[in-house]
């Protein structure tokens, strides 16, 4: 890829001089990319579980919790949708469900419509503790995409849904 002179040296830029000076016949241009993404992906990944820990929870944690309130009222789902939704072995799953309702943020009970089933539902407290740690996970998602600026933030979006459906089919 083209560097702008205005452009600082990044890690990335680092390791991508020392394939040149080895490996001179390499295109390192998809390193480029997804070598930032990775370093991207890491580093706010880690904030934003900094975050949530404020609010007693793991990013896993949140997890459960966001995808029951994004699910709408009653926010109720079955153990096998969560599974299915968050890509976690029912194994996985259920040391989740077990912490985050000895913390009473979500509750098991009987499903009414399947004998065998369970469904999970956010308590009050659930919902409530969801609702601020999202606002504190997308506030530190906001100020480090506040380097771009909106415009460039949206371009950026649309590039990288582009390359996440090119990269999706299978």
């Amino acid at each position: 890829m083209s560097e702008r002179p205005e452009q600082r040296k990044d890690p990335v830029d680092a390791i991508i001089g020392q394939w040149a000076t080895v490996r001179p016949d390499l295109d390192t241009a998809a390193m480029e990319v997804f070598g930032r993404i990775n370093r991207l992906s890491h580093g706010i990944g880690e904030r934003v579980s900094q975050a949530y820990a404020k609010f007693g929870i793991s990013r896993g944690e949140f997890d459960v919790l966001a995808t029951l309130r994004r699910s709408g009222e009653p926010f109720t789902l079955s153990p096998r949708q969560l599974s299915a939704t968050l890509m976690l072995t029912t194994g996985g799953m259920t040391g989740r469900l077990d912490k985050l309702e000895r913390a009473g943020l979500l509750r098991r009970s009987p499903d009414p419509h399947d004998r065998r089933g369970l469904q999970v539902t956010l308590t009050d407290e659930g919902l409530a503790l969801v609702d601020e740690a999202v606002g504190a996970g997308l506030a530190v998602q906001t100020e480090a995409l506040s380097a771009l600026g909106p415009e460039r933030a949206g371009q950026l979006a649309g590039l990288l849904r582009d390359l996440l459906a090119g990269t999706d089919r299978s």
